[in-house]
C-alpha cells in the first residue's frame, strides 16, 4: 500500500511539473528622475534607457541575467509592444513546459506598471501571445505574475484596486521594498497567493526572481520557495542569512 501511493504520488507531482504553465515579469525600470527613489549612478537610473538600466539590462537586471541562465531558452524579443513598455522578452523553460515573458517598463509609467501588475494578479485582461506555433498565456491569464522595481505604491495610489474576476488561482512575488506593507490589501482583494514579498528595504536584483521561479517549476511549498530566495538573496548581497529570512516572506 505504502509503495502504491508514492507511485501515485509521483505520478502527481511528474503530472503537474509537465504541466504548461506561465510567468508573466513586469518590471518598472530603475528612474531617478521619475521615481522616489535614492537616486543610483545615473548611466543606470534613466528609466529610458533598458539596455542599461539596472534592473533591466545590467549584469543582474532581468534581461541580462535571465539570458545567461542555461536552464531558460531565449525565443524572442518584441520591441514596444505597447506604448508603456520598451522591450517584451520571451523565454522557454528547458527542463519544463513552463513560457516566461518579461516586460521592461517605461520607468516614467510605474503607475501604469503597478496597474497592469494589479489589474493581471486579479485575473483581468487576460490575453495570449501567438509566437510561431506556440500560443502563451500572460496578463490575467497567467500562472505566477512578477513585479519588480520600485514600490510605486509608497509614493502615490490608484484610482481603483481590482478585485478578482475568476476562480483561476495565481500567485504573485513582488520584489520591491516594503511590498507586503504597501501590497497586502490590494493583493487580498485580487485574490492571489504572495509567494514571495518582502518586508523591509530590498534590491531587487533578477538573481532572486529566479532562485524562486526555479523553485516555483518545481512545486516546491511556498515556505521552501522562500527559504530558497533569502539563501541566494544572501548569497549575492552579503546581509546574513537570518536578515534575508526576515525580509523575504511568504503568504499572508
Amino acid at each position: 500500500m505504502r509503495l502504491k501511493l508514492i507511485t501515485v504520488f509521483l505520478i502527481i507531482s511528474l503530472s503537474a511539473f509537465n504541466q504548461t504553465r506561465y510567468i508573466h515579469v513586469l518590471v518598472a525600470l530603475c528612474d531617478n528622475d521619475n521615481q522616489g527613489i535614492v537616486p543610483v549612478p545615473r548611466k543606470i537610473g534613466n528609466g529610458q534607457d533598458p539596455a542599461n538600466n539596472l534592473y533591466w539590462g545590467c549584469g543582474y537586471g532581468v534581461k541580462t541575467f535571465i539570458k545567461k541562465q542555461s536552464d531558460w531558452k531565449f525565443i524572442k524579443q518584441i520591441n514596444n509592444p505597447t506604448k508603456q513598455i520598451y522591450e517584451r522578452l520571451i523565454f522557454k523553460h528547458r527542463d519544463s513546459s513552463v513560457y516566461l515573458v518579461a516586460d521592461a517598463y517605461n520607468g516614467a509609467m510605474i503607475k501604469q506598471t503597478v496597474t497592469d501588475f494589479l489589474d493581471y494578479s486579479a485575473g483581468k485582461n487576460k490575453t495570449t501571445l501567438h509566437i510561431d506555433s506556440n500560443k502563451i498565456n500572460i496578463g490575467g491569464s497567467a500562472d505566477l505574475i512578477c513585479y519588480i522595481g520600485h514600490d510605486g505604491l509608497m509614493d502615490f495610489s490608484l484610482d481603483n484596486y481590482p478585485s478578482q474576476v475568476d476562480n483561476k488561482k495565481r500567485e504573485v512575488i513582488i520584489l520591491a521594498c516594503a511590498s507586503k506593507e504597501f501590497f497586502y490589501n490590494h493583493i487580498k482583494k485580487a485574490g492571489a497567493f504572495p509567494l514571495l514579498w518582502t518586508t523591509n528595504l530590498m534590491c531587487p536584483e533578477a538573481y532572486t526572481l529566479d532562485s524562486a521561479i526555479d523553485s516555483w517549476i518545481i512545486n516546491d511549498a511556498p515556505v521552501k520557495t522562500r527559504e530558497k530566495a533569502a539563501q541566494t538573496y544572501h548569497q549575492y548581497q552579503k546581509c546574513g542569512i537570518k536578515g534575508a529570512r526576515n525580509l523575504l516572506v511568504t503568504g499572508f
